[in-house]
């Protein structure tokens, strides 16, 4: 008699891929409107578990009997956490399959996520919380995919509607939990990520597309090593790196000094009203896929960066110095920050994945670190002044760093492959060869070959896998 056969392992569920997302090189994984708008979902309500605690910190800090300042630290290690995910799991994505690897980290972040619904100790939810940011980087291992999947002619479209996911999540998770915490229990908040996240497992389970990796010849440490190599040698991600550090912390500095300006005087909100106002920094993100199918798809990014960043200049000016006045100064700000930061934001991603079509996984990584650390001396910043000159002095920091971006954007031309300068010209619109000779050269690159399937008619295609590492020394400028 034959054994009984095993139960399947955890494993071999996770990289099992249905026959129609298979890999198959004769014929790669189309980026459908429908698995953008899935990834775009996941984005975010994945990222929005950083987020949730923030309006219920007092309701926290009266259910645990701890106080205001200890309660304080649940946000803090969040943001620990989720930066200690960028720097450590995100470059995995350059070595793994990515479809396993994001099905892994879902579940596991919804598995640990039960926890924090049911625990009543309050150093349990310390750590669980942080734990579970580590793996709450989902998102910034799909942004490097879409970047893979999306031609370049319609790349800034394709990563404009997971950006727009992405902050709706910081938005949307502040409403949601302000508004479920005040008519019910802050345990039906968690509950409700719990369900969703298990959600949206199931759903990038069935219909994400199996890809190859990018890299097979290198290790986890030559990964994190290179990441250093890649930032100090690519004057363009610099750029763009030390741009996004600026308007992110206008970004984080408004909304975090916003609660203390609409529960004063002369207004004196509740915190429901306060909460609901993050549906007026909701609303112009619905317009940022059409800028981006409009505009950044067909002029250098450049150009939209530089406009993202003056937008959002305009609307900090208006905020700040009409904000104790009247209501209309932080309800423009809020709509033209949000909308300059999303466009300012997709049109940085969409100049940096061209740097190292193998290593995008790391371009991100070192990206978003530049913003993680621009949003939490935005905060910091935002909370001191306000706390000693008010809703004008925190403003007028904002102002300062968005200016900074400006100028940065300004000491390099879209065609400069050198620090600084204007080298090449300023033709605005992108050429349709150099893109579709991109497109060709990324294919190359990533290993999108089809020799491996020839005379090999088997149903389950294993994906093909990239031939060598990347070359660090063609990124030098």
């Amino acid at each position: 008699m034959k054994p009984p056969p095993s139960p399947p392992k955890l494993y071999d569920i996770l990289s099992w891929t249905p026959p129609y997302a298979r890999y198959d090189a004769s014929s790669p994984p189309q980026f459908s409107l429908a698995l953008n708008l899935l990834f775009g979902f996941a984005a975010t309500f994945t990222v929005a578990n950083l987020y949730y605690s923030h309006p219920i910190l007092a309701t926290l800090a009266q259910t645990f009997k701890v106080s205001d300042e200890r309660v304080s630290i649940i946000p803090t290690v969040m943001q620990g956490g989720y930066a200690a995910g960028l720097v450590l799991v995100c470059p995995l994505g350059d070595i793994v399959k990515r479809r396993p690897f994001v099905l892994f980290l879902t579940l596991f972040t919804a598995t640990v996520w039960l926890g924090l619904c049911l625990t009543g100790r309050f150093e349990v939810f310390v750590v669980l919380s942080f734990v579970t940011s580590v793996t709450t980087v989902t998102p910034q291992v799909m942004l490097p995919l879409v970047g893979d999947l999306a031609p370049p002619t319609r790349r800034a479209t394709a990563l404009s509607i997971v950006v727009s996911g992405l902050l709706l999540g910081m938005l949307i998770a502040r409403v949601l939990s302000g508004v479920i915490a005040e008519y019910s229990s802050w345990r039906n908040v968690y509950w409700m990520s719990l369900g969703l996240q298990y959600g949206i497992g199931v759903l990038l389970w069935v219909f994400m597309p199996d890809y190859p990796r990018t890299n097979t010849d290198i290790t986890y440490a030559r990964i994190l090593w290179s990441m250093v190599q890649i930032a100090v040698q690519n004057p363009l991600l610099v750029q763009c790196c030390l741009m996004g550090f600026f308007l992110s912390a206008t970004f984080t500095s408004f909304w975090t000094t916003l609660t203390f300006l609409l529960s004063a005087t002369p207004y004196g909100f509740s915190t429901v009203v306060i909460g609901l106002f993050g549906f007026v920094g909701i609303v112009p993100m619905c317009f940022g896929p059409l800028y981006s199918r409009l505009v950044i798809d067909r002029f250098i990014p450049q150009l939209s960066i530089l406009v993202g960043q003056g937008i959002a200049l305009l609307g900090i000016i208006l905020g700040t110095y009409l904000g104790n006045i009247t209501l209309a100064g932080p309800v423009l700000q809020a709509v033209l920050l949000d909308f300059g930061q999303q466009i300012a934001q997709i049109a940085n991603r969409t100049a940096i994945y061209s740097v190292a079509p193998k290593a995008r996984n790391r371009v991100n990584t070192v990206y978003m670190l530049g913003v993680f650390c621009g949003q939490l001396m935005g905060t910091a910043a935002g909370n001191h002044l306000f706390a000693h000159g008010g809703w004008v002095a925190s403003g007028s920091a904002s102002v300062g760093f968005a200016g900074a971006a400006i100028v940065l954007c300004l000491l390099r031309g879209p065609r400069e492959t050198r620090w600084l300068g204007w080298r090449g010209g300023f033709q605005l619109r992108r050429e349709k060869q150099k893109q579709q000779q991109q497109q060709s050269q990324e294919q190359e690159e990533c290993g999108q070959v089809e020799e491996w399937q020839q005379d090999k008619p088997v149903p389950r295609i294993e994906p093909a896998e990239a031939p060598s590492e990347i070359d660090l020394e063609s990124l030098k400028p």
